[in-house]
């Protein structure tokens, strides 16, 4: 007897569905209690596993909803999601944890965590020595990393996590100014005086008792020089002077090496 081609199709899909339904994964925490999916996850994240915690604290900020140990989910999987790469899934977590829990004892920690995230630190060394312009997205990160710093030390000024943020913030805003003074000398070393004028006042203008400033100095008064704005030239040149008295730009021009301001964070 032959099947009409109708019920054969029929047939076919129900093996389908029911293949599906048999090769669903099986949950193997279904009968574990929040403490040994917490242990567990720790585990995991010890051994670097990180794309194996975040999917068993999920689970445990579900089971553990509204207690202490559910506020800890969120932070470990931020954490994972940190280490792990996933770096806009970390920030969209201490968000949500900051939103949902702004009185929680380990509030300080999310800022901070919020900060690690964003924070960068080659920021300034590698572009420093290699020549290389920062990202738009590097300088949106970085300016957020310190936003998230500012807020811990400001709200928070006795934290465990304050002086750290402190020096964190400071290379931030070196790392910053130094990016302005980049831009500034690319733009001098290719005749570009004006805009060079334009990035290096934005670098003295916007930043205060940073390294980079005695090289914005520098470049703007070789710009206006080369734009032959003699007035403006020698009004820099008294400024220079007055601060950077001892100054090798004075003496050996764009030759000259800066301190190498990174390693003080």
């Amino acid at each position: 007897m032959r099947l009409a081609p109708q019920f054969l199709c029929t047939a076919l899909l129900a093996s389908l569905v029911l293949a599906g339904c048999s090769s669903t994964p099986e949950d193997k925490t279904a009968g574990w209690s929040p403490n040994r999916i917490h242990s567990e996850a720790k585990d995991e994240m010890n051994s670097g596993a990180y794309d194996k915690a975040v999917p068993l604290l999920e689970k445990l900020e579900g089971r553990a909803a509204g207690t202490p140990l559910a506020q800890q989910a969120q932070l470990d999987k931020a954490y994972a999601q940190y280490k792990g790469g996933e770096k806009a899934q970390a920030i969209a977590t201490l968000d949500r944890f900051i939103k949902l829990h702004p009185a929680s004892p380990a509030l300080d920690y999310a800022l901070y965590l919020k900060g690690l995230v964003n924070f960068n630190d080659n920021l300034g060394l590698f572009s420093w020595i290699s020549r290389q312009d920062l990202s738009e997205r590097d300088q949106k990160a970085a300016k957020d990393s310190f936003e998230s710093f500012n807020e811990l030390v400001t709200r928070f000024p006795e934290s465990r996590y304050a002086l750290d943020s402190k020096q964190r913030m400071t290379y931030i805003v070196n790392s910053l100014a130094q990016y302005e003074v980049h831009v500034a000398r690319y733009y001098y070393e290719r005749g570009a005086y004006v805009a060079a004028v334009n990035r290096a006042q934005i670098a003295l203008s916007d930043y205060k008792d940073v390294p980079a400033l005695e090289e914005a100095l520098y470049i703007l008064i070789k710009s206006y020089d080369a734009l032959g704005m003699t007035q403006l030239r020698d009004d820099a040149q008294r400024v220079m002077t007055a601060s950077y008295p001892q100054s090798s730009y004075l003496r050996e021009g764009f030759k000259a090496k800066s301190d190498p301001w990174w390693k003080f964070w």
